[in-house]
């Protein structure tokens, strides 16, 4: 089902849902692609550490896909712990492959993952754009990823996100291998789930926490103020942290309350031209002043099936205060659809996130998911242009 469509270009792209459940062949992202890809890792460690929230690594680690030249050969590779991998992956050139020097400068995407997530869990898309001529840095955000236990504050806190973007964007500016290589005019942002909030933040989205408490203490309520996550939370004993209302939390530590005063700021990285929001979640926190105000294309993609982030009060409530914003929804889909695709040895044990629709094929949906990423950012982020 398709809701509204915004520039021509991409309702042409969102139109084609209809046959979602093609094979990933006809589908393919891989299609045209001018690259073989690349990956590499920088660990950015931002000018204001970051040791309040509690996590166990306070650096900004960052996952980072770039183009490599298609003589350099691309070797099989799936994402997870060495010996138990969880997803698949795209295959990747040797580690240390050089920057494809087919072109002086490529433009930069910053990407955000879900809650609990990390950037590997999106590495189809990071691949995806990276064989299309993007360099795509993708943070796994400090105390709200799967590599490391969840914290409270970084559970919490979500507009403490676009500030580790924007010093991601500031870290691959500045590297000495990468940064020259960067074509500075033509930064984007996408983000899936949290990361879909996120990059709205950086486009000049505002949090209005207040109003996301009283919705979440409403009959209106829905899952997406009890996110499953949230019972990956623990304190130093290893009991369950209650979600207490954040407004009335007087127990919060100084640095926590100081972050909740800034809660309402704007974030807005003026760096960033366009951004593609995939499933974002807690459209009632972002208010709808700010949504409007958003001057830069903005693309949002999201399953139609979506319990985790329900349409209504996300995607929808997100696009109603933004006419000008391309909206598609993918038929049958729902929200960990947009996860890599699982291997088969784990998709029993991990059902809640590796299994789709019988309708749905995954690999199809990102494949389309991709191309119209792609398609959009070379609409946004022309070559030449500001």
């Amino acid at each position: 089902m398709l809701r509204r469509c915004g520039a021509a270009l991409l309702c042409a792209a969102a139109l084609s849902w209809a046959g979602v459940a093609v094979s990933a062949e006809v589908a393919g992202a891989g299609a045209g692609a001018g690259w073989h890809v690349g990956e590499t890792v920088r660990i950015i460690h931002p000018p204001v550490a970051r040791h309040w929230r509690g996590a166990a690594t306070e650096a900004l680690v960052t996952r980072i896909w770039y183009p490599v030249d298609r003589s350099v050969p691309e070797q099989p590779h799936d994402i997870g712990v060495p010996g138990d991998p969880l997803f698949v992956g795209h295959p990747v050139a040797a580690n240390g492959a050089p920057l494809s020097a087919a072109r002086a400068t490529y433009p930069l995407l910053v990407l955000s993952h879900g809650t609990g997530g990390s950037a590997d869990s999106l590495d189809w898309l990071g691949a995806a754009l990276a064989a299309h001529g993007y360099i795509v840095a993708g943070v796994n955000h400090p105390g709200n990823n799967e590599l490391e236990p969840l914290t409270r504050d970084g559970f919490l806190l979500w507009w403490e996100r676009a500030t580790d973007a924007s010093e991601v964007l500031d870290g691959v500016l500045a590297d000495p291998k990468l940064g020259a290589h960067v074509d500075s005019d033509r930064i984007g942002a996408v983000g899936f789930s949290l990361g879909g909030y996120t990059v709205l933040e950086l486009a000049g989205a505002r949090t209005d926490l207040a109003g996301f408490d009283r919705f979440c203490g409403s009959p209106a309520a829905d899952a997406i103020c009890h996110p499953p996550e949230a019972a990956r939370i623990h304190d130093a004993s290893g009991a369950a942290v209650p979600l207490r209302d954040q407004a009335t939390d007087d127990a919060a530590s100084p640095e926590t309350q100081a972050s909740r005063a800034r809660s309402g700021a704007s974030y807005r990285d003026p760096r960033v031209k366009a951004v593609f929001a995939i499933a974002p979640a807690l459209g009632e926190a972002l208010t709808a002043e700010s949504l409007a105000a958003i001057a830069i294309p903005v693309s949002l993609v999201a399953g139609a099936g979506d319990v985790t982030a329900p349409v209504g009060t996300n995607i929808d409530r997100i696009a109603a205060s933004m006419p000008k914003a391309s909206v598609t929804l993918v038929p049958g889909a729902w929200h960990y659809t947009f996860l890599d695709t699982c291997l088969p040895a784990v998709a029993t044990r991990l059902a809640r996130i590796c299994r789709d629709n019988a309708s749905v094929d995954r690999d199809a949906v990102h494949a389309k998911t991709a191309t119209q990423a792609i398609d959009f950012f070379a609409a946004t982020l022309p070559a030449g242009q500001p």
